[in-house]
């Protein structure tokens, strides 16, 4: 399997929200759907990327703070790309 912009767009929902119910919110989609596919990122990185639970709700674990900006960054490329293809065939 290869990682989907979806799973980052997830994985950057849910550190910014540090709740997996807010996050599905902002990413339309299910607590469930959205729970899944970061278990999915996970298993295809190979590491755990959140701390589940806690007082202060979902915190990255190092392996997620490595992930995160690259997320972004991804992301942000992927809409630069959409972006400009949709202004090149106007």
């Amino acid at each position: 399997r290869a990682v989907t912009l979806t799973q980052l767009a997830d994985l950057v929902a849910l550190a910014d929200a540090r709740s997996f119910t807010r996050a599905a919110d902002v990413a339309g989609v299910a607590q469930p759907t959205l729970s899944r596919q970061l278990r999915v990122l996970e298993d295809e990185l190979g590491a755990p990327l959140v701390q589940r639970g806690g007082r202060e709700g979902v915190t990255l674990t190092p392996a997620g703070e490595v992930v995160l900006p690259l997320a972004r960054r991804m992301l942000a490329d992927a809409e630069r790309a959409r972006t400009g293809v949709a202004e090149l065939i106007g």
